[in-house]
């Protein structure tokens, strides 16, 4: 059983019935935790998404608060700040909180995102995990 730290990314595709819900709902996932400001990040670019696709802004917010994903408070990995910060502040301050989240709880961090590559953490794109959870052939 695998346990997650989930990006704003991963979960926005999701919303739009991406290859990352298969990865939400797979068995072997036994727990996806994200961070406060991933959420309200995930909130934010859903209005834009639902402005853009033509869909029910209240459907969006509906899809994104019925997620298994736990939301984990900042005052819980504040420890881990700090160390994020140096991983990978300089190259994008977006990602710290996600981070320090994945290192306070050393779990896999699960995003899209290529910032990740030199953070120095385990880290999957949807991808990989899809791969690795047997649900795409090897490369």
């Amino acid at each position: 059983m695998v346990r997650l730290a989930a990006d704003a990314n991963v979960l926005l595709a999701a919303v739009l019935g991406g290859r990352a819900r298969l990865v939400l709902q797979h068995p072997k996932i036994r727990e996806v935790l994200s961070a406060e400001a991933t959420l309200a990040e995930v909130q934010e670019y859903a209005l834009i998404l639902a402005r853009k696709k033509r869909l029910s802004i209240d459907l969006v917010l509906l899809a994104v608060a019925s997620f298994p994903v736990t939301i984990v408070r900042r005052e819980t990995y504040a420890n881990s700040i700090s160390e994020a910060k140096r991983r990978i502040g300089r190259r994008d301050p977006d990602d710290v909180e996600i981070l320090a989240l994945a290192l306070h709880f050393q779990i896999p961090l699960w995003s899209n995102d290529k910032d990740f590559e030199d953070a120095t953490a385990e880290w999957y794109t949807t991808e990989d995990l899809l791969r690795k959870l047997g649900m795409l052939g090897k490369r």
